[in-house]
């Protein structure tokens, strides 16, 4: 899968995925949708985000989750 709307840069943010250079995390808005934020609501708050953006930060997490395996809590 290639992702076109995510960069890593080193020396920007400590090197963590971000969208499109700027410097907003992808876990950021990942949370946020995690929140149940509306796209709408997540925009104003990020006002250079793109609807695409947001869509692609999910598909790059869950690519990353499949990558690798997280430690659970047995219930």
């Amino acid at each position: 899968m290639k992702f076109t709307r995510i960069t890593v840069n080193p020396k920007q943010m400590g090197g963590v995925p971000c969208i499109r250079g700027l410097r907003i995390p992808v876990a950021t808005v990942v949370a946020m949708v995690a929140d149940r934020m509306a796209e709408t609501d997540i925009l104003k708050a990020c006002p250079d985000l793109e609807p695409d953006d947001i869509r692609e930060a999910l598909r790059y997490a869950a690519e990353a989750v499949r990558e690798r395996e997280l430690p659970l809590i047995a219930p």
